[in-house]
């Protein structure tokens, strides 16, 4: 297949295409991007690759090039965000080419919507998936895994690392905030974005709006114990289509208390009309003392991640009879060498190559199935984690992620 890696250049992109000229299938890749200098550094970079590597200039917002650009490929990766302001956009524009799509977006509103467009993919053979990145992605595969041994699914909460140092002593210190011109990045854009307002959960089986930022304590198999924080996130909203639980999904911020008490104030203010989600993005990476001073307060009443793991999806429900809970979470015992740990912290690496390696099962043909689909519903857990474990360069017989599991307290 053809590939078109849109917004190749930039960090992530840059990552899922350096994978991808290794996934069998892939008969050529087109490097699109804004930034057209930044799109031929790495094809040349790249010129020694096993199949043709080039670059083309594509800004997503002129439709008519965003279509030439589809048209001559058969599938498209998708890294441009934030998605709350692309994602819809693109897929619409694979969806008018018949263009197979993967993404990594982040947000729950164009999920949602992007979900809707399923039987319009379905009319038009795509294969869509969307959120193949870490979290979402990953944590929808281990939500997969650890439900894959109940019966029946009461709770799941996925839950992804900020600056909290877990059991493992593992962080994620590396979410850039700002980019080479100080601007704030989509990503931390997205952040302030799914911190403020409503974000849609999962209660009793029903999607609900909840404000974000709330706590939820938890105490999962083999004693891991601790509190994380709701953010908005697809998570809740495919794996309640998927999973069908019939209690509460969320996802979750694992955080220290003055991090999230800082959000917080962002938060407030945000909502209040003050801050803008740029100004909010540039706040947090650079904390002003009137802020910090109205956030002390708050975070000595909040409580902190105890020994939660850094990333990881737990699971409860019935299994023959009995009411338990799985843990299913990424491997990040041993040294600061496992290259998990590494992974983990390198926000790029971490999203970027899993949503290569979800590309290769669409090429393969094992999850190109038409329609809109999450990680979970299409992609297959064993091959992705051996797969991942092998990409990401852990040693023969060592399994990127851990399973556990234990009655319900």
């Amino acid at each position: 297949m053809k590939v078109l890696a849109l917004g190749g250049a930039g960090a992530m992109g840059a990552v899922a295409v350096r994978t991808a000229v290794e996934v069998p299938g892939v008969q050529e890749i087109v490097i699109a991007d804004r930034d057209l200098g930044a799109a031929e550094r790495l094809a040349r970079q790249l010129g020694h690759s096993r199949i043709p590597v080039r670059s083309v200039g594509v800004d997503v917002t002129d439709g008519a090039a965003l279509r030439r650009a589809l048209d001559p490929v058969d599938l498209v990766l998708n890294t441009v965000g934030p998605y709350f302001r692309f994602g819809l956009t693109v897929l619409h524009a694979a969806l008018d080419t018949r263009t197979h799509y993967l993404d990594i977006c982040d947000d729950w509103e164009p999920t949602l919507q992007m979900l809707d467009l399923d039987g319009r993919a379905r009319e038009h053979g795509v294969c869509a998936v969307i959120g193949m990145g870490a979290s979402p992605g990953i944590s929808n595969l281990l939500a997969a895994t650890a439900a894959a041994e109940l019966d029946s699914v009461h709770d799941v909460y996925t839950a992804w690392p900020v600056d909290a140092v877990g059991a493992e002593g593992a962080t994620e210190g590396s979410t850039p905030l700002l980019g080479p011109d100080r601007r704030p990045t989509a990503a931390a854009v997205h952040w302030m974005e799914q911190a403020s307002g409503t974000i849609t959960a999962v209660v009793a089986g029903r999607l609900v709006e909840k404000r974000p930022l709330s706590p939820v304590t938890l105490t999962l198999p083999a004693g891991h114990r601790g509190t994380a924080y709701s953010i908005g996130h697809p998570e809740p909203i495919t794996l309640q289509r998927s999973l069908k639980p019939s209690g509460d999904a969320l996802n979750l911020m694992v955080i220290e208390p003055w991090t999230v008490a800082y959000l917080g104030t962002l938060r407030s203010d945000i909502d209040a009309g003050s801050l803008t989600l740029e100004q909010a993005a540039e706040a947090f990476a650079t904390p002003g003392l009137r802020r910090t001073v109205r956030s002390a307060c708050a975070a000595l009443r909040l409580r902190g991640p105890g020994s939660l793991p850094p990333f990881f999806a737990t699971v409860t429900g019935d299994r023959r009879g009995d009411r338990v809970a799985v843990l299913a979470r990424l491997n990040l015992s041993g040294t600061q060498l496992n290259p998990i740990k590494s992974a983990l912290q390198d926000m790029a690496r971490i999203t970027g190559v899993p949503l290569a390696l979800g590309m290769a099962q669409v090429i393969g043909g094992q999850a190109r199935r038409p329609g809109v689909h999450p990680p979970e519903s299409v992609i297959e857990p064993g091959r992705f984690f051996a797969d991942l474990g092998r990409t990401l360069g852990c040693e023969a017989g060592v399994s990127p992620y851990l399973v556990e599991r234990g009655p319900l307290p």
